[in-house]
């Protein structure tokens, strides 16, 4: 699996009321992949709203559920991505079939090097800097944490955590391949996308 330079994430908290829209101006920008985060919601109402998604986004990127293996079929969305208190890779694995995109979040050398292993289709490596977006982060890893990440695994590896305009490129520098963001596209997504694409070249 090849990842996009830009992995955006459409977390749910930052949108109470659901914005579809949101996700239609990053892929209007040229984001070629959207994660949909949901920590608050029942699966009905993540389901209702996958579903709006994919309705407007169709094929034009890839759809990535977060977390709910069951609803990134239900949804029929392009992949899944855990966490390390989800179900194990192989589990979700056999839930969602070889053809959909699995990935795995990775906060220290042991959890990159345990991924590695998996059937998992591509490693995300963070915090890499402090983040607004979780209440309770794992300690950040810095450039120097992704540097280790890139030396264990040979899958894709997106960074993620505090990523902006600003810092992206020396994420890039450091080794990832992809660059996981969440509130530097929040304002104007698609005028931030475009740059974001636009700095990561």
């Amino acid at each position: 699996m090849s990842v996009p330079r830009l992995y955006a994430i459409l977390d749910a908290s930052c949108f109470p009321e659901g914005d579809v829209m949101f996700a239609a101006e990053l892929v209007a920008a040229g984001c070629g992949l959207v994660q949909y985060r949901n920590k608050s919601c029942n699966a009905r109402q993540i389901l209702d709203h996958a579903r709006e998604l994919k309705r407007r986004i169709g094929s034009r990127a890839k759809l990535i559920m977060n977390d709910r293996a069951d609803l990134c079929l239900a949804a029929d969305f392009d992949g899944l991505h855990l966490g390390q208190d989800d179900l194990s890779p192989e589990s979700a694995r056999r839930i969602i079939g070889p053809n959909r995109s699995l990935g795995i979040s990775a906060h220290n050398p042991e959890q990159v090097a345990e991924a590695d292993k998996t059937s998992a289709d591509y490693i995300a490596i963070g915090p890499v800097f402090a983040t607004s977006s979780k209440s309770n982060p794992d300690p950040v890893v810095g450039l120097d944490g992704v540097r280790r990440a890139r030396a264990l695994t040979r899958k894709p590896l997106v960074a993620i955590g505090g990523i902006t305009r600003a810092n992206a490129r020396s994420v890039i520098d450091a080794g990832a391949d992809s660059v996981a963001v969440i509130s530097d596209l929040i304002r104007d997504p698609r005028k931030s996308a475009e740059e974001f694409l636009r700095i990561l070249g």
